[in-house]
């Protein structure tokens, strides 16, 4: 289910960022009486009775021509447009001011409810002035205190209020989610025009064209699909530009959402360092992934060529053993019929659940053919074991002593699973608990 998004608005100065750290338990922005010192927008998770919700704080919004405090509207227009409820932040001591009123112009166009939440108002007498605001048009406003906590109960009640319409588009169970995830510039925009037929993502030469986390609906072969592209994840180093910065972020927000993660390889560029740290961030949410090298056409595509390539897939991705490859061409449609068919067989295996009684039979034949090691004299003695949970699959073995489930051992048994039931496409979790 998808979390919804507050952002904290208002002009500089305010108290935004006081107001995001209480809302989120920690010191996360930096918070002086100086103007501006939060110019990016900063992410964060709170929790409101039992709702948990994103919180985005924001750099105050000020018109004016100077290049800072322009980008600094940007960030705070870029996180209007990705909330759900925004909060519009007021200082009390110093009333409706030009600049508030015009904030207030640039929430108006936004469609989206706002709650007003009127800052500093750390004395009771000070809340005697509090009806001035109903005429910024937006309803109730709610006297707080950022610095002492006070009244953020109410304005979250009033906040979180705003969620249920918007909290009831759960996805349907049988549609697979899936993501394209890759370097900047190896076709995912490309490969979502071409599996969708028409041109509903912008395709560009340049790098970094997609900075949105896109969703777009895709029925086929009897099959409902989700396709989320993603932006280009540039190392840590070149992230230069704030809205890439939180396009790496919805990014992998987007592998959170998704049943199987599609990992891109240029194949005309080949495998770079940062395509295993990419493909790093699917493995380790425990998404089902396949590797496509895309731009096949470009390169000799004959049956060695094709079997070298995967030599140095495999080599360079130990950790991706169980992930299907799939060559294709975007551009050209070569081999595309290939990648559904993949897609939905490690979907399939992603929620694969394996009888306890065929589970066993598998194990103890494994046991048989490779008894368990000796350590410092204690023998690894295997009881039971039951699959408790898919997406990914996860196993516990019970045994004697945990501390004697060697990582290989356990390897060994991953692979006799694999062998037994496939998986292919997903990772595996196989955990060791003493039977108590």
């Amino acid at each position: 289910m998808r979390k919804s998004v507050v952002a904290i608005v208002g002009r500089p100065n305010v108290g935004k960022s006081t107001i995001f750290n209480r809302l989120v338990g920690e010191r996360i922005s930096i918070v002086e009486d100086t103007p501006g010192v939060t110019r990016d927008r900063v992410y964060a998770e709170a929790e409101w009775l039992t709702t948990t919700f994103n919180v985005i704080d924001t750099g105050g919004i000020e018109v004016s021509d100077e290049p800072l405090l322009v980008q600094m509207r940007n960030q705070a227009e870029i996180a209007i447009d990705e909330s759900d409820v925004i909060i519009f932040l007021l200082n009390g001591r110093e009333g409706i001011t030009a600049a508030d009123e015009e904030v207030a112009k640039i929430l108006y166009k936004s469609n989206k409810p706002v709650v007003v939440a009127v800052n500093k108002m750390d004395n009771p007498e000070m809340r005697e002035d509090i009806y001035e605001y109903y005429a910024l048009g937006f309803g109730e406003p709610y006297p707080i205190s950022g610095s002492h906590g006070l009244g953020l109960g109410d304005l979250l009640d009033s906040v979180v209020g705003y969620f249920p319409e918007m909290y009831d588009d759960e996805p349907d169970e049988d549609t697979i989610y899936f993501s394209l995830i890759g370097r900047p510039n190896v076709g995912k925009s490309s490969l979502v025009n071409t599996l969708l037929n028409e041109e509903r993502v912008i395709v560009s030469e340049q790098e970094g064209t997609t900075r949105e986390a896109i969703d777009t609906h895709l029925h086929k072969d009897n099959q409902d699909f989700v396709i989320i592209d993603t932006a280009g994840m540039r190392r840590r180093g070149k992230v230069y530009e704030a809205t890439e910065k939180y396009s790496v972020l919805r990014a992998l927000k987007a592998i959170e959402r998704s049943d199987v993660v599609l990992v891109l390889i240029d194949a005309e560029t080949g495998i770079r360092e940062q395509d295993k740290k990419i493909a790093g961030y699917a493995h380790e949410a425990g998404r089902g992934i396949i590797i496509v090298v895309n731009k096949w056409d470009t390169v000799e595509s004959h049956e060695k060529a094709m079997k070298e390539f995967e030599q140095k897939v495999r080599a360079q991705f130990q950790y991706l053993d169980y992930a299907p490859i799939v060559f294709l061409s975007a551009k050209t449609k070569k081999r595309l019929h290939t990648l559904i068919p993949a897609v939905k067989t490690a979907s399939e295996n992603h929620t694969k659940r394996v009888p306890t009684n065929v589970l066993n039979d598998v194990i103890m034949d494994a046991l048989a053919m490779n008894p368990t090691p000796t350590i410092k004299g204690k023998r690894l003695k295997v009881l039971y074991t039951t699959q408790v949970a898919v997406k990914p699959p996860s196993f516990v073995v019970f045994v004697n002593d945990p501390d004697l489930m060697h990582f290989s051992y356990r390897r060994f048994l991953e692979n006799r699973i694999r062998d037994a039931f496939g998986f292919a496409g997903t990772p595996i979790n196989i955990f060791a608990r003493k039977r108590q």
